[in-house]
């Protein structure tokens, strides 16, 4: 063998186990690794289909759609008439919300292999973003039928069931997105919220641990988890939730309620006063607000600011009936304190 020979043999060696290490990463879902190795193996041979249809795939499972939808021109720039180049470019498409030339892609991947799953995953999607809901339930089965172990045909299909309430059979479909893939967050979250709205509460909260195991700062998962252990009455838990839901989103009512609900049902009326003030600065004009603002003022014993509070909600809404008891309640309380306060007359010595 000559040397030039030797040379191209150990090349192709290197190149074929660079190929398998990529593979691997992308069985493992190692997406990072198995990215940088196709590319090395793009750099050289910028004709390679397979390492340009793994770096599709890797791109694509780590959300990087701008480099997606670059790569997938590539790979059409190549091999016109590649199914996977156009169904990775209806997939880029769609997820930077150029809806309608997604589809036209992903129509002309379909008719060059109508056995491509990845097409049937964006037709069902996009459907869904149509809300083309019957539709989008039969592209989302066709895709179950050619792809069970994709994690995403499943969450499609179960979602496609959500939108027509049959809650039992969406959940299966999550349980089964999450049996090929246990960390897929989209599954996570939808899960949960079918768990709350089939009263499941216990069961919701924990599926919201798993996801904020993952993803701390998950708002939809941290709303979940909050209306799940607010239901739960579970005031210590929901109060470091609803803190981290404050943290990430500061001027949401719901947050900064549910935060102070914690701290009243824990019985620490001070901190729930505090949170109470920045309650009021996002909703001044609700009674209901201002009538828990009295409420804790009196379990604080501070019966002169309740009686003035409870007469501001008295004020927004005279039939509003808590709002004139604790009025009344602090009232009672103040003058009975005063009565208490002021000294008893000597009684004159016999």
């Amino acid at each position: 063998m000559s040397e030039q020979q030797h040379t191209q043999s150990t090349a192709a060696s290197e190149a074929q186990q660079l190929r398998q290490q990529a593979h691997t990463h992308l069985k493992e879902r190692d997406w990072v690794r198995a990215e940088e190795a196709f590319q090395k193996l793009i750099e050289q041979d910028k004709q390679d289909e397979d390492a340009l249809i793994g770096s599709a795939r890797a791109l694509d499972a780590q959300g990087r759609y701008q480099q997606l939808h670059a790569i997938a021109e590539m790979i059409l720039t190549i091999y016109p008439n590649s199914a996977y180049g156009l169904a990775y470019k209806a997939r880029a498409l769609q997820k930077l919300e150029r809806f309608s030339e997604a589809t036209i892609a992903n129509d002309q991947a379909l008719l060059l292999d109508t056995n491509l799953p990845l097409a049937w995953i964006n037709r069902s999607g996009l459907q869904l973003l149509q809300q083309k809901f019957v539709e989008a339930l039969r592209s989302a089965q066709r895709a179950v039928e050619l792809a069970p172990n994709d994690a995403r045909t499943w969450a499609n299909r179960g979602l496609a069931l959500l939108n027509f309430q049959r809650l039992a059979e969406a959940l299966e479909c999550f349980n089964r997105s999450l049996d090929c893939e246990p960390d897929y967050l989209f599954s996570l979250q939808m899960k949960g919220e079918i768990l709350y709205k089939m009263g499941h509460m216990q069961a919701a909260v924990e599926n919201a641990q798993q996801v904020l195991r993952m993803n701390p700062t998950d708002v939809p998962t941290l709303t979940q988890a909050t209306l799940a252990l607010r239901s739960l009455e579970r005031y210590s838990a929901l109060k470091d939730v609803s803190k981290e839901l404050v943290k990430q989103t500061p001027n949401s009512l719901f947050a900064w309620e549910n935060y102070m609900r914690a701290w009243r049902g824990m019985g620490r009326y001070e901190e729930a006063n505090e949170a109470l003030d920045r309650v009021l600065e996002l909703e001044q004009k609700n009674v209901r607000y201002w009538t828990i603002k009295a409420d804790i003022l009196y379990r604080l014993e501070r019966y002169r600011e309740a009686a003035r509070v409870a007469e501001r909600a008295v004020r927004l809404d005279q039939d509003y009936l808590p709002a004139r008891k604790i009025r009344e309640k602090a009232v009672r309380m103040m003058y009975r304190r005063k009565e208490k306060q002021s000294p008893r007359p000597t009684q004159p010595q016999g």
